[in-house]
């Protein structure tokens, strides 16, 4: 076929075309063999290509050819094997045991865990030679894939799981309060943390400088809201901080953001949030007799509290337990 249908994505697929009626199963079975391994991200078996050909002769009956590897690839499209990530188990192995995971399933993994998409034919041709595993082949590989722009998905995938920052999407600080919060500042905090992961992995940076970098990513919109002149443009670019008042990721709006309430800061919040994500321990649940605070409260003296001095005076005889894991969390950022 030439024209519109002859382009760059059939040609893909139709790896070759039958001459006479005895080459079409023999070509079809190749066409159906590769597509369902770049879909199945393995090696394909020949049961796999079997199961996948009865649709194609299915196919075929009415649609000829094209019509059977058109059917066949809804097959691969439908199937399991396609839609999620499956590992093998090897035969012979009881629940619970450990096992070495295969080849292709290794190669899944990291380049699922690099790059948030299936395997590059390098992973490929190593996985079949056996040679993923070796301890050198594997570090010379997680170099190559994060020198490439695919590596760009460790930032937005893995960083946003880890600190949780799809959960800024469902945050409204109060409209009265914060006036100029909308959704184009909430996405550009949410860019900068991804920039500030992706520049820490990229530059091999030390782990601390996630809580000590003196810099971080910004545009114009965002420099506005922290108060940063100079910055023009909806580009992001790496700016140092002007003073000290502000360090690495718990200095990001959108981590402040995330641990605040609608309409003021939360040291809880952003206390339990630096226990849970940063540090992996929970705090236990808080005692029962916490007095509920109160949103301006007055010192002994007359003096209006500042939230910190609010929840200081809520804390101080209830939750005297808490209070060295308080001194370590609560207070961490601005």
């Amino acid at each position: 076929m030439t024209g519109v249908s002859d382009n760059p994505t059939r040609r893909a697929v139709f790896t070759c075309r039958p001459t006479a009626p005895a080459e079409a199963r023999p070509c079809a079975e190749m066409i159906v063999g590769n597509l369902a391994g770049d879909a199945y991200r393995r090696t394909i078996k020949e049961a796999d290509v079997s199961a996948l050909m009865d649709f194609y002769d299915e196919g075929a009956q009415e649609g000829g050819f094209e019509g059977g590897v058109r059917m066949a690839l809804q097959a691969i499209l439908a199937s399991p094997h396609f839609i999620f990530r499956m590992e093998e188990v090897p035969d012979g192995i009881a629940p619970g045991e450990i096992y070495d995971i295969g080849q292709g399933d290794l190669a899944s993994r990291l380049s699922y865990f690099m790059w948030g998409a299936p395997p590059d034919a390098e992973l490929i041709e190593l996985a079949e030679r056996g040679r993923l595993s070796n301890s050198k082949e594997f570090e010379q590989q997680v170099l190559r894939m994060l020198n490439d722009p695919r590596a760009e998905a460790l930032a937005t995938r893995f960083a946003s799981q880890w600190l949780r920052l799809q959960d800024l999407e469902d945050i409204h600080p109060d409209a009265l309060t914060y006036p100029y919060f909308d959704e184009t500042l909430s996405e550009a905090m949410t860019r900068e943390t991804e920039l500030f992961f992706s520049h820490l992995v990229e530059e091999d940076r030390p782990i601390l400088e996630l809580l000590t970098a003196d810099y971080t990513f910004v545009n114009e919109r965002l420099a506005r809201h922290y108060g940063v002149p100079g910055i023009i443009g909806p580009e992001f670019q790496k700016m140092s901080y002007p003073d000290e008042t502000r360090r690495g990721l718990l200095g990001h709006g959108s981590i402040l953001t995330m641990t605040s309430h609608a309409d003021r800061t939360s040291p809880v919040l952003r206390g339990k949030w630096v226990l849970e994500v940063l540090l992996g321990a929970p705090p236990p649940p808080p005692p029962p007799d916490i007095p509920a605070f109160e949103e301006v409260g007055e010192a002994e003296d007359g003096r209006f509290l500042t939230v910190r001095g609010a929840y200081g005076a809520a804390s101080r005889e209830s939750c005297l337990s808490l209070v060295p894991c308080r001194h370590r969390s609560d207070w961490v950022s601005p």
